[in-house]
């Protein structure tokens, strides 16, 4: 009877030891697959990390660079080296400046750009949620290219834009994005569209910075959402300073009661400060300029700042009062390469980025003081410490 016992014992422990050796196994494989597919981290009721990436200009070559051989194009390379990034936040935006209209209104470049769709695929692929369209390119390709372009995002539902508009019941509508209790309104206009006059049957078409219309604007976002972004494309190109446009709309927007904005426009970064209305004592979060995101410029000389950005990253947080307000805040510095092969182009973390890396850089070439260091004296210039 003892060994009937000893035997069966024997068995169970062999049956179970068996048992055990799949599920190590199943549990090896699953950590392989994690790491091939990002996943979003979990997020806290109350509590919103948002991003922001500066312009994506496609100029021609970096389409040439990106095409797949079948009639077609493949960007998504530029964006895998920032993807993690990106896929983490609670909320992404960026500033796509180049009109989405589609291969058959031409894909062209420098001075009236147009971009493929697939464009846009890479953009939702990298993980974006909202893409802003107010700039002074959104009239390069006349109403065609608006049509074209919004039409184009209909595919996507679940990607808001904001800035270029088909209706007035369009123009009229909040962005307002929604994300752990908590609602953000996002309003986006330009200064002008390069001299191009709105359609004469679109006077809805891009939304311009116009005072009257925009303080509207501001007033019904805060009623509607907890925490109102501005972003204006707006301020001197290539200048790493704050023009006095911008600082006349920074008065307008802090007055009128913005929490955050998040500028593009002037090629290269600019600095991040804190404007308070002096009569209220509120505080609103400017950042200036984010810089260009995706851009391969031809031009030559001192011209290396053009392929540094910098990706906002901004912590929302509910307070006891009910109030929702910045708890954090910093930059991710950004580097532009350019390698000049089929497929040799990424967006690169600062951080992540080598000398090695830029003198294969075709920008050096055309600036030959573009290096690692001068990336971060850049950086430093204009940010301080804030950056990373």
């Amino acid at each position: 009877m003892k060994l009937k016992k000893i035997v069966a014992l024997g068995l169970s422990l062999i049956l179970f030891t068996a048992n055990i050796t799949p599920v190590q196994t199943v549990f090896a494989d699953n950590k392989k697959e994690v790491k091939k597919e990002k996943v979003k981290k979990e997020s806290k009721e109350n509590e919103l990390d948002l991003v922001m990436a500066g312009d994506v200009l496609l100029h021609l070559r970096l389409a040439y660079w990106s095409a797949d051989g079948k009639g077609g194009y493949n960007f998504n390379p530029i964006f895998k080296k920032i993807k993690p990034l990106i896929q983490e936040a609670d909320l992404a935006i960026v500033n796509q400046e180049t009109i989405l209209g589609g291969k058959e209104l031409g894909v062209t470049g420098y001075p009236r750009f147009n971009g493929p769709y697939e464009l846009g695929d890479a953009l939702v692929n990298a993980g974006f949620d909202v893409v802003l369209h107010s700039n002074n390119h959104s009239l390069d390709k006349g109403k065609q290219g608006i049509y074209n372009c919004l039409n184009f995002w209909k595919k996507y539902p679940q990607i808001k834009t904001v800035g270029i508009n088909l209706s007035w019941k369009q123009k009229n509508k909040l962005c307002i994005y929604e994300k752990n209790g908590i609602k953000v309104a996002i309003l986006n206009y330009t200064y002008g569209t390069n001299g191009i006059p709105l359609p004469k049957d679109m006077p809805y078409a891009v939304n311009y910075l116009n005072k009257k219309e925009v303080i509207s604007d501001i007033k019904r976002a805060e009623k509607e959402a907890d925490f109102t972004i501005v972003c204006p494309h707006w301020g001197t190109e290539y200048y790493r300073g704050i023009s006095e446009y911008q600082k006349t709309w920074s008065k307008i927007f802090v007055e009128n009661g913005v929490d955050l904005v998040l500028g593009c426009h002037p090629h290269v970064i600019e600095p991040i400060k804190y404007v308070i209305d002096k009569k209220t004592g509120h505080k609103m979060l400017c950042y200036y300029s984010l810089g260009n995101f995706v851009n391969s410029t031809m031009s030559t000389g001192r011209v290396g700042d053009r392929y540094i950005g910098g990706i906002a990253k901004v912590k929302l947080k509910r307070g006891a009062d009910n109030k929702v307000k910045i708890a954090k805040y910093g930059v991710k510095a950004t580097v532009m390469h350019n390698g000049g092969g089929h497929y040799g182009s990424s967006v690169y973390p600062l951080s992540d980025y080598t000398e090695k890396l830029a003198r294969k850089n075709v920008m050096k070439a055309q600036d030959y003081t573009f290096s690692l260091d001068f990336c971060k004296k850049v950086c430093n210039e204009v940010w301080g410490k804030l950056w990373d």
